[in-house]
């Protein structure tokens, strides 16, 4: 018995080894004379711009009662090959998976078959007809009648046995990846399920999808940095949105009332396994609702979402077993720091009271103007209670000093009425009772344009003078809720990482 199962690397675990590159190079020359054959004999498999696929994998193999003995047309890429003299058995992949053909000399012609074992590899994209059946070992087959191939692969696929592991080809190889490891391939095929969901639930409150500028003529002063760029025709420097906020309550200022957007965002800063400069979110608006009503439909919409996409609302992500379905734990900063710490806000009397209250805890607290019995409360909660939100859990009444689109807590103006929910100790949503009161917002804005352009001095950040007029005009009493896609999938797909779950994430370019 011959056999052909692939034994061809490309990218190991040590890319720049020397002999790998030399290897590489030698089985692509093989595959680039094969290829000049193959043009020579009129064969040149870049021409073909059709082929007629009647079935696929999946269905082939779930209707197989239905289809036993019926002809059908597949294709897909050549992944194993085990050449037994004058028959072959290889494994075709699609989209759903592998499908085993069934190819032999006397049925596609001594000429065809000859050519099928010399002239493809593993990894070329064919396309099989050819009659339904099952194995002696009863796996569900196609018996080739015709074999062409739709397109030469001049570079081999990585090994078989140990696949492609190396995250860092893994994650500038994306096509690759999705070749050769198929648990890659469930992943993006759920984050499209899940965006799906989210849709059809907003859509199923009476929420409409909109679309807002990308681009905008100035940077606002919010504490994201953003990327710059340059429009040649106005001569005018524009920035990419660092949040789609803004547009969409000027849409409920027109009476939308309920308005969602699938934003990309774009942020000019650091990269970890939770953040890339750029990522996609989802920001809603519901006019005559407030920060408890968006509580209300986040946690109804995370429910409904993971047993939709899980078939479960209990999940795991990375080890910890995770119940959606449980009624989500609504703590205010102040309680849920006192419950974990011991730290009481009630009891300060000044700033310097809570700076001690820290230190005492040995928790950092900021520096001059931003050490303010708010700031301290923030810093308690993220330095040593927020890891402690493992179940989702949901953390409103957030200080004042942070939170300069929420509005105040009535009787208490030091506090605003925002939350953020939390599981496995990170944050996966913030939202709002938005703040509507022109006047308010124009003085937040001032201030945080001013506290920005003293960390910066080139910064151009301006107050939004369009949203403080469409404030004036009148916003309606309006919830808010924005939270990233990206981390809800990694969750829902036990990702550790958020390059794990983007397509193409941003790379550092090589040498």
């Amino acid at each position: 018995m011959q056999s052909d199962i692939n034994q061809e690397t490309v990218g190991g675990d040590d890319q720049n080894d020397e002999q790998s590159e030399e290897l590489l190079a030698e089985q692509e020359q093989i595959r680039l004379q094969k290829l000049a054959k193959l043009r020579e004999e009129g064969n040149d498999p870049y021409v073909k711009t059709t082929y007629e696929v009647t079935s696929d994998s999946e269905a082939v193999k779930s209707s197989f009662s239905e289809l036993e003995g019926k002809d059908v047309s597949v294709a897909g890429r050549i992944m194993s090959r085990r050449i037994m003299g004058k028959a072959t058995f290889c494994h075709i992949q699609d989209r759903h998976g592998l499908l085993q053909i069934y190819v032999k000399r006397d049925d596609v012609g001594e000429e065809a078959y000859a050519s099928f074992k010399k002239d493809y590899d593993i990894g070329d994209i064919v396309g099989v007809s050819g009659f339904v059946f099952k194995t002696g070992t009863g796996e569900v087959s196609v018996h080739c009648r015709h074999i062409e191939m739709l397109t030469k692969a001049l570079t081999p696929l990585p090994e078989k046995m140990h696949g492609l592991v190396n995250t860092d080809i893994r994650y500038r190889r994306r096509e690759l990846d999705l070749i050769v490891n198929p648990d890659v391939k469930d992943t993006f095929v759920k984050r499209s399920q899940i965006l799906r969901e989210i849709r059809a639930y907003l859509d199923g409150l009476g929420y409409i999808e909109v679309d807002t500028p990308t681009l905008t003529t100035f940077e606002i002063g919010a504490n994201a940095r953003p990327f710059m760029t340059h429009h040649n025709a106005l001569d005018l420097d524009m920035y990419l949105r660092i949040e789609t906020e803004l547009y969409l309550k000027r849409l409920i200022v027109g009476g939308l009332e309920k308005v969602y957007e699938v934003g990309r965002i774009f942020r000019n800063e650091g990269m970890d396994a939770y953040h890339n400069p750029e990522f996609t979110s989802i920001e809603m608006y519901q006019a005559y609702t407030d920060y408890f009503g968006m509580m209300d439909i986040i946690e109804d919409l995370y429910r409904t979402v993971t047993k939709n996409v899980c078939g479960s609302e209990v999940i795991t992500y990375q080890g910890t077993e995770i119940d959606m379905g449980a009624k989500w734990p609504r703590y205010t900063m102040r309680e849920y720091v006192k419950k974990t710490c011991g730290a009481d806000y009630d009891a300060w009397g000044s700033d310097e009271d809570a700076r001690a209250s820290a230190k005492a805890l040995g928790c950092p607290v900021p520096e001059g103007e931003k050490a303010t019995r708010g700031n301290v409360l923030l810093a308690l909660f993220e330095e040593l209670c927020q890891s402690t939100l493992v179940q989702p859990t949901i953390i409103y009444d957030y200080p004042i000093e942070n939170s300069p689109l929420a509005k105040r807590k009535k009787g208490d103006s030091l506090f605003t009425q925002r939350f953020e929910y939390f599981v496995c100790g990170q944050e996966y949503g913030n939202a709002f009772s938005e703040l509507n009161d022109p006047i308010d917002q124009r003085e937040r804005f001032e201030k945080q344009v001013a506290q920005k352009r003293a960390q910066d001095k080139n910064s151009n950040a301006r107050v939004d003078e369009d949203f403080i007029n469409a404030l004036k005009l009148g916003l309606p009493p309006t919830g808010g809720l924005g939270f990233g896609v990206d981390r809800l999938v990694m969750l829902l797909t036990d990702s550790p990482t958020v390059r794990d779950v983007l397509l193409f994430p941003t790379m550092k370019p090589r040498k």
